[in-house]
């Protein structure tokens, strides 16, 4: 166990996970939230794997499992990305499975991931963009504290062919504390 919390822990990503991986980088509803547009092969995601290990200072980058305390199950992922050591700040984004869904399992996660961040890597802020529509992810991060600083105006294309906006979090550490 990496980090945990009342109903689950962090761990690091593990080869045994390339199957749950496959699984969810290729969900396509799960695209809309990633930017992402084509699929993921096993063998890419294999070298992800292989090379998941190394530091986040190295990769600039970390996901971790979120996985429930009493089975060891996972039921989403967490990430640390586009880390900027020099500016003491770091993305995060989180995917709960989508039958593992409104258990709190986020919030918990995000819980465990600010105090790593705050307290082991010593970072100023943490970020995060959501989409306008997404009603969810907005509550689950105002709830713990992350401010709307900004929007981008039609910003991301949906499958519909429409623009929306998308919205940019900060959560500060002194605003926090």
């Amino acid at each position: 166990m990496f980090i945990k919390s009342g109903h689950i822990f962090l761990r690091a990503v593990e080869k045994s996970d390339l199957d749950v991986l496959y699984a969810c980088e290729n969900d396509m509803a799960v695209w809309k939230v990633s930017n992402t547009q084509t699929p993921f092969s096993r063998y890419v995601l294999q070298q992800y794997l292989n090379t998941a290990h190394q530091d986040i200072y190295t990769n600039k980058q970390l996901r971790l499992m979120i996985c429930m305390q009493d089975s060891g199950v996972a039921v989403g992922t967490i990430d640390l990305f586009e880390f900027e050591p020099a500016h003491a700040r770091i993305g995060v984004g989180v995917l709960i499975f989508e039958a593992f869904r409104h258990n709190g399992y986020a919030y918990e996660a995000l819980c465990c991931l600010k105090q790593y961040a705050f307290d082991t890597l010593l970072l100023n802020q943490l970020y995060c963009n959501i989409s306008a529509s997404n009603g969810d992810s907005i509550r689950l991060f105002e709830k713990l504290g992350f401010q709307n600083s900004g929007i981008r105006k039609s910003w991301n294309k949906t499958a519909e062919g429409r623009f929306e906006d998308e919205l940019f979090y900060q959560l500060v550490r002194s605003q926090s504390e």
